[in-house]
């Protein structure tokens, strides 16, 4: 039996993604919620698991082809030819696939058995090839057992890890199916990945290279002019741009503050063994010292819900971190950051950066924030006038810190300065709101030691 699966509204009300790559080809094998294939919407690459087990019979699209939501995407042979039955099953396959058939929307569905979906390799000499040689010789012997028993006929399981650290595996080089898990519920780690890279002698320099450039078209000498398709982040990055700088009125005031005591404090954390693991910079300063300021000006932690004629105030915050990636910008947020400590904060946007530039940060991580930063410090820039993300009362764009002369206790001395921008929405933030509360922002990353007056 032929069953055609039709793209599905992946929860963001979009009408089209854009395929990025096929994981199956026509003829291969796939358990229920096996990875078959990554999509791009307009805000994000996501991972389509297998709505069946059978046979992949026909793909209906190729990488780059954009296609609408509601479209037939894939077809699979159902039936006791393409996919071995439970045999415990009494009902036969029709029974198993009526229980196992995901929500679309949502998206995803838990086989009946508490063992994880497996995923069926091409053969064993296609397998084989994908190891490294080198790395195979200098393998344990627990590790080459595991790349033996995936020419088995028992499939082996799809490692289980998160979007950065497949990144870092790949930069090393290292086949996430050698590694052993020690995460809950058998997620590899970055722990993991890097026990495993020590013990077969993989050195780690590449792991803070910088992400390599996006692939471009060589321009002839006489070509004046190239032309690209918009979509993709690009197009919803300027949609909301263009909905955001018309709907809501912007008024962006700045503040340059002497942070010299906030450097010194963090060289002291560098210095720190107890907190090396944790890279807390400028900017997780930033973040909790606006996560402070919020809750002594909730006006810029609010919404305008025009259809309700109302104003929505939040008593949390989903704090956005700007992120550049070479598909775009993206501004996936952070929750309930207002209960997170300093190194907390640092550890939570190091990973929201390394899961945007690895081009996974899912649509719900960019949904619901409630206040956004951006670091445009990171490019040497000092300020600008940042516009707001839908939906937010504020955005604070925190500049470059720079040696400067600066009147300190009335002398001049060489201090590290910062500029700060906040761009507000006038329909819910006057002018000495928004004033006040990047006033206080300044004064934790004066004096650090102010926030023990933020109660």
């Amino acid at each position: 039996m032929i069953e055609d699966f039709r793209l599905p509204d992946l929860g963001e009300g979009l009408p089209e993604a854009e395929l990025v790559q096929w994981l199956v080809d026509e003829g291969d094998e796939v358990a229920l919620n096996q990875t078959i294939a990554e999509v791009e919407t307009a805000k994000a690459v996501v991972e389509l698991p297998s709505p069946h087990a059978g046979v992949i019979a026909k793909l209906h699209a190729a990488a780059g082809d954009v296609v609408e939501v509601g479209s037939v995407f894939v077809s699979f042979r159902l039936g006791d030819d393409s996919a071995a039955q439970d045999p415990a099953d009494e009902n036969g396959a029709a029974a198993d696939d009526e229980e196992n058939r995901p929500n679309l929307v949502g998206y995803g569905a838990a086989p009946r058995s508490s063992a994880r979906p497996q995923r069926r390799r091409r053969g064993t000499a296609a397998r084989t090839a994908e190891v490294d040689t080198a790395v195979l010789e200098a393998a344990p012997h627990d590790a080459l057992h595991a790349v033996e028993h995936d020419a088995t006929d028992t499939p082996p399981e799809r490692p289980r890890s998160t979007p950065p650290v497949r990144a870092y595996a790949k930069q090393l080089g290292i086949d996430l199916a050698l590694v052993e898990a020690s995460g809950a519920a058998g997620i590899i780690t970055r722990a993991d990945v890097e026990a495993y890279a020590e013990r077969v002698g993989v050195t780690g320099d590449t792991a803070s290279a910088a992400p390599e450039p996006a692939p471009h078209r060589e321009v002839t000498s006489d070509e004046r002019e190239t032309r690209a398709a918009i979509r993709g982040v690009r197009k919803h990055t300027a949609e909301a741009m263009v909905r955001s700088a018309f709907t809501a009125p912007h008024v962006t005031t700045f503040l340059t503050v002497d942070v010299t005591a906030t450097t010194e404090l963090l060289a002291s954390f560098r210095a720190d063994r107890s907190l090396q693991d944790h890279r807390i910079g400028i900017l997780a300063v930033a973040a909790k010292a606006v996560c402070l300021a919020l809750r002594r000006h909730p006006e810029l932690n609010s919404a305008w819900d025009a259809d309700a004629g109302e104003i929505v105030t939040h008593h949390y915050v989903n704090l956005g971190i700007a992120a550049a990636t070479q598909r775009g910008l993206v501004v996936p947020n952070i929750r309930e950051a207002q209960e997170m400590t300093l190194p907390e904060l640092a550890d939570a946007i190091g990973d929201l950066a390394a899961t945007a530039r690895a081009g996974r940060t899912s649509p719900a991580d960019m949904s619901g924030g409630t206040f956004s930063i951006t670091n445009v410090g990171v490019f040497g820039v000092d300020a600008g006038t940042p516009i707001l993300n839908p939906g937010e009362a504020g955005i604070l764009a925190v500049g470059a810190v720079r040696k400067q002369p600066w009147e300190y206790h009335g002398d001049i001395a060489l201090r590290d300065v910062i500029t700060l921008a906040l761009s507000f929405d006038h329909r819910l933030v006057d002018g000495e709101q928004g004033s006040k509360f990047l006033r206080d922002v300044g004064d934790i990353m004066r004096e650090p030691g102010r926030v023990m007056l933020f109660g």
